[in-house]
């Protein structure tokens, strides 16, 4: 995956989350989860790292807006 960015977490309440999961279903449902409690800028696709088990998913949250905002 791609280095974080400093303006993704330049300011209080912005946070990046990766999401480790054994498959593409558990990612994705563990990012709705989140999109619940706050607006986020989903992901559209997993990666898969060679070597490694599982899929990794990376999602930016803003904690300071509301999912319907």
């Amino acid at each position: 995956m791609r280095p974080i960015n400093d303006a993704h977490v330049a300011e209080p309440g912005l946070a990046v989350v990766e999401i480790a999961a054994a498959d593409d279903e558990t990612a994705f449902t563990i990012q709705q989860l989140l999109a619940a409690r706050c607006a986020i800028a989903p992901a559209d696709h997993t990666v898969r790292e060679p070597g490694e088990p599982g899929v990794r998913l990376r999602c930016f949250l803003d904690l300071r807006q509301h999912p319907d905002a």
